[in-house]
């Protein structure tokens, strides 16, 4: 079976049900110019996940974050294993240290994170190597795949929920000591618990997440939920060690650049994966919106030769009066994504309709969360899940007529 191509016009949920509906065994591997990640299936199912040029996934960085193993122990393995080249979980049960079990369920947990964190990208290159088997793997586990789409969709949506409430990367958290709420009705879980204990004033949500026993998305929903049962407040920011000296209005028109038309190749290609490229419906459809500043949004792939330039796009936007340029924009573009969706749905029907608006979620998380104390005073964020919503409500009536 030769399957490759790039994240960008193959999403990595579709790939993964690709290859557990056709029972494939061999590895897949994607990457980046900075990173690398392969997935090993065994008819359909993932057994294993590794992660190059990227710490965070280690195994035993992995086991020193969770306590459960003291650092000087990790580097006497470490040196053993290089030692003797054998792999650092077999090590580690030959020291006395872990059995088999213990250093499965951790492996388990690291491969959930490798996969996890493939869900949001955007981009990169993948290519599925039939009949390959994992280097180098201590162990192999055995996970349905269908399951993990399933989860990893899920995070998704949660993801952007999350995002509305986690504060800015430089705000400091602290615990609220006497919460305005019936103590009888406080219930956090064992996770929540394990963040609030790491919660005293002087950190912030990235001091947070390299300091947590587990992954960054379940960090975030912790701290996430934290907050809304108003056990943890954000109580100021922490200084900068140099003010930086921008321009705000160019670093938002930047994200507004990079947010819709990654979201506009997103909705092209999944309606010409469906009905090929040749197929120019489309186009035609989206031709209506060429003139002014929305010849910039083409959806064509931004990274092309043939993307529009921001540079091109600032000067065009900063030739609009400044009172209603922002709001201009953001009208255009907002009707503009709201009408190309139901055109999708009026095209191809709820299928399309539905995966076309879950590449566009899966697409803006990323940028929406580049700034997230710039978006959030800006409203970009909640604007644009409520064109989502209009697009959905639109939807809703016309399937019901």
């Amino acid at each position: 079976m030769s399957l490759s191509g790039n994240l960008k016009t193959v999403s990595f949920p579709d790939i993964l049900q690709l290859l557990a509906t056709g029972k494939k065994t061999g590895v897949l591997e994607a990457k980046t110019a900075t990173r690398q990640k392969e997935v090993a299936f065994k008819g359909g199912n993932i057994i294993y996940a590794s992660s190059i040029n990227s710490s965070e996934d280690l195994l035993g960085n992995m086991l020193l974050r969770r306590g459960k193993i003291s650092k000087g122990d990790l580097e006497r393995a470490i040196t053993l294993h290089k030692q003797t080249g054998r792999q650092l979980g077999t090590t580690l049960i030959d020291m006395g240290l872990f059995d088999k079990q213990e250093i499965g369920e951790c492996l388990k947990l690291q491969i959930e994170e490798i996969v996890y964190n493939l869900f949001s990208w955007g981009e990169g290159d993948f290519v599925f190597h039939e009949d390959a088997k994992p280097k180098n793997a201590p162990f192999t586990i055995e996970m349905n795949t269908m399951n993990v789409v399933m989860e990893g969709t899920r995070r998704i949506d949660e993801w952007l929920e999350i995002q509305k409430v986690i504060p800015p990367d430089d705000a400091l958290l602290d615990v609220v000591l006497s919460p305005k709420i019936n103590r009888e009705e406080i219930t956090i879980s064992l996770d929540e618990f394990r963040i609030l204990a790491l919660i005293n004033g002087d950190r912030t949500v990235p001091d947070l997440i390299n300091m947590s026993p587990m992954g960054e998305f379940v960090t975030c929903r912790s701290v996430y939920k934290l907050i809304n049962q108003k056990l943890v407040e954000s109580i100021g920011k922490r200084d900068a060690e140099e003010p930086e000296v921008e321009d705000e209005e160019e670093v938002l028109l930047a994200i507004v650049f990079q947010l819709y038309n990654q979201c506009f190749f997103r909705i092209r290609s999944t309606v010409e994966a469906l009905v090929g490229e040749g197929n120019n419906c489309l186009p035609a459809f989206s031709s209506q919106y060429r003139g002014g500043v929305l010849n910039f949004f083409p959806g064509l792939d931004p990274s092309s030769e043939l993307a529009p330039s921001f540079d091109k796009f600032l000067h065009a936007v900063k030739a609009l009066p400044s009172a209603i340029r922002h709001h201009h924009l953001m009208g255009a573009l907002e009707n503009m994504l709201t009408e190309q969706l139901e055109y999708v749905f009026r095209l191809l029907g709820t299928g399309a309709y539905r995966r076309a608006m879950g590449n566009v979620k899966k697409e803006i998380s990323q940028p929406l969360a580049t700034r997230r104390e710039l978006v959030k005073r800006f409203g970009l964020d909640e604007n644009l899940y409520q064109t989502m919503r209009r697009a959905d409500k639109v939807v809703k009536m016309i399937r019901e007529q």
